[in-house]
């Protein structure tokens, strides 16, 4: 088992210390505009087109996902490749379709699916086919599952999760080529999402305005507050301002590679071999505490990612320009690669039409989804 050589990450003891002494909250590429920053990765995903004969090659790069992960997935799907030893590792879920009409019994078939699965309140609702956290929500009783469910798009399949209540939250990044006896780790995140202490004296919004890296991100986090923002957190008061540990919802994202040990790298390693042809995937957790993380131990998947991840700690704020692309390059480079040996045994890529397709589904649904927390 390896670590890949990339940019250098940070040690984890010092994170909160480098924060002080930076001087901007963000990096100076770190909220572009989507069309600018990945301009670089589309012409360099075109250059590997061309060097690999198909534009959508990376759709091979996990064989038993649709397109590969590229969009259109189901997180149930994907969840359902998990052996008996992955299984171990992931939240506990349940999945879901709702009725096809307003007057169906959601709730009964819910409770239901939440009771063979062994799980009891509060649960984490999710859409099957999402990303960047629309639609989740925490719901912690009947009356608010029953709520989420009258929201939710008709004859659309959803996720009922256990709600892992670690309070660490990251993303490893793992690739494999087939053959190879053992992936590697080439990208950890360790995310904070954001949160405020009350003094009794400030609201929310005041709060988040005193902090230099919230009040950057300000325009991110007020307009899904609301009243919240007017809230005064008595003294020593912790308030998350998010649920989601998304980065285009406000979180920090630091480089965490530098956590990887052998056992951890070990137990990552026999995780996604027990899902069945997944070799290229950004793994979604909780854990316990970056010690117990190292070692392997007291950490739960949320999910799995396929071929459209993004190695996320390319948002940490001390991230430069050039190693951001340079890490972008490279996973989405082995994703061509391991395309490539897989069409060798004969598979072909998803086309271009289908992708369109999975697309607009996606995205009309994602339209149609319950406000996330």
């Amino acid at each position: 088992m390896s670590v890949t050589s990339l940019p250098v990450s940070l040690n984890a003891p010092a994170v909160h210390a480098a924060a002080a002494r930076r001087k901007s909250p963000v990096s100076f590429f770190e909220f572009w505009p989507g069309w600018l920053f990945y301009a670089p990765v589309a012409a360099f995903w075109v250059l590997k087109s061309l060097r690999y004969g198909s534009l959508t090659l990376p759709t091979l790069a996990n064989p038993r996902i649709n397109a590969g992960g590229i969009c259109g997935e189901s997180k149930n799907e994907i969840l359902g490749l998990a052996g008996p030893l992955a299984r171990q590792w992931i939240a506990p879920y349940a999945p879901l379709t709702t009725s096809g009409h307003n007057d169906g019994n959601d709730l009964t078939l819910a409770l239901a699916a939440m009771a063979r699965a062994g799980l009891v309140f509060p649960v984490v609702a999710k859409p099957d086919m999402s990303c960047n956290g629309v639609g989740v929500r925490v719901v912690n009783d009947e009356a608010q599952l029953a709520a989420y469910l009258a929201a939710f798009p008709r004859a659309t399949a959803l996720q009922l999760q256990a709600l892992i209540t670690y309070e660490g939250e990251a993303g490893i990044f793992y690739i494999r080529h087939p053959g190879e006896a053992a992936g590697r780790i080439t990208s950890v995140t360790l995310k904070f999402p954001p949160a405020v202490t009350g003094d009794g004296k400030r609201n929310v919004r005041q709060l988040i305005a005193a902090d230099q890296r919230l009040n950057a991100v300000s325009n991110l986090l007020l307009p899904q507050l609301g009243a919240k923002a007017d809230h005064i957190p008595a003294e020593g008061e912790s308030v998350r301002l998010v649920f989601v540990g998304n980065h285009c919802r406000g979180s920090t994202f630091k480089d965490g590679l530098d956590i990887v040990t052998p056992a951890l790298a070990a137990r990552i390693d026999e995780i996604v071999k027990d899902m069945h042809e997944v070799y290229f995937s950004r793994l979604d957790l909780r854990y316990e505490s970056l010690e117990a993380l190292r070692e392997g131990r007291n950490f739960q998947i949320i999910e799995f990612n396929g071929s459209g991840s993004e190695a996320t700690h390319i948002w940490d704020p001390e991230m430069t320009l050039r190693a951001a692309y340079a890490t972008q390059f490279f996973h989405y480079g082995e994703s061509f690669k391991i395309g490539a040996a897989i069409r060798a045994r004969g598979l072909r890529p998803s086309g271009l039409l289908k992708l369109a397709s999975l697309w607009r589904h996606q995205k009309k649904l994602m339209a149609a989804y319950p406000a996330n927390d």
